[in-house]
């Protein structure tokens, strides 16, 4: 900015009484630079402010009622999540820390539920694989003594390429910690961006941890499945929720991924809320019916 201003008022000696004027046609080129600059601002605010989060109810639906996240909901009692990650959950690609995924789920979890103390813990570390978030699994979530741990795993082992048999292997050790803690736990698949689907790995990392999922009757938040249904079937370009890096979400990527996850989260809560009242009922009548 400090040279456009140098090259657009160039001051001239020459005017009368010696003093400097700048000329009509720098005057006129910078105006118009600023003019463009602005309506550039906005243009790129309202598009992110028009653009509709959303994502098919068949991928954004957890298959399983979150059990202990809903008793503590009945109970009006706080709960505590904890999100482990790499850099998807730590937030790199973010214009703050605010905008990070983890933040932004608190945000829309409180106002789901305004009169019930929710809190998100951060826990993504840069560049992680699954073998090193399991290694600080005692500290940065059993520790923690969470209600809710969501786990995002699979991007870095297929950028590097790492054994998936290694991978499936980790993922079932932390589910069983997680379990065993008492907590109720949904992983998080890969993203659909450029330098992850440039990867031979990528899909087949998204069905090992959908497989793990079966097998350990967790959840899964289908985040490569939603994404990949935000570029092929509503047509939106990469940019529209990738950073300039081609491998992490923007703000509106990680404020919309937090939306659908936070409502994810309601819905499976209330399920297992409802589960309870319907047992309830059906042992109160079967206990009403024993003569």
């Amino acid at each position: 900015m400090k040279n456009l201003l140098c090259e657009t008022f160039r001051p001239v000696t020459g005017s009368p009484g010696g003093s400097p004027m700048f000329e009509r046609g720098g005057h006129r080129a910078f105006l118009i630079i600023a003019l463009a600059m602005v309506i550039s601002v906005y243009a790129v605010t309202a598009r992110a402010a028009d653009r509709f989060c959303e994502g098919p109810i068949n991928l954004t639906r957890l298959d399983r009622p979150l059990i202990h996240v809903g008793q503590r909901l009945t109970a009006r009692e706080p709960i505590k999540i904890v999100a482990i990650g790499s850099s998807s959950t730590a937030g790199a690609g973010a214009s703050s820390p605010a905008a990070s995924y983890p933040n932004r789920l608190a945000v829309e979890l409180g106002a789901l539920y305004p009169d019930v103390p929710i809190t998100v813990l951060n826990r993504g570390v840069n560049g992680q694989d699954v073998a090193g978030m399991l290694d600080r699994f005692k500290h940065d979530v059993i520790d923690e003594r969470p209600d809710l741990v969501i786990w995002q795993l699979g991007t870095n082992a297929a950028l590097r390429g790492l054994p998936i048999e290694e991978v499936g292997k980790f993922t079932e050790q932390g589910i069983r910690e997680v379990k065993t803690a008492g907590a109720d736990i949904l992983l998080v698949d890969p993203q659909f961006v450029p330098r992850v689907i440039d990867k031979p790995e990528a899909e087949g990392m998204v069905r090992l941890i959908a497989a793990t999922a079966t097998k350990t009757r967790v959840n899964v938040f289908r985040r490569f499945a939603i994404m990949q249904h935000w570029r092929e079937r509503d047509g939106m370009s990469f940019d529209a929720f990738t950073s300039p890096d081609g491998l992490h979400m923007n703000d509106w990527g990680y404020g919309c991924w937090a939306k659908l996850l936070s409502t994810a989260i309601s819905d499976a809560a209330t399920r297992a809320i409802t589960s309870a009242h319907a047992a309830a009922l059906a042992h109160t009548s079967n206990t009403s019916a024993t003569p």
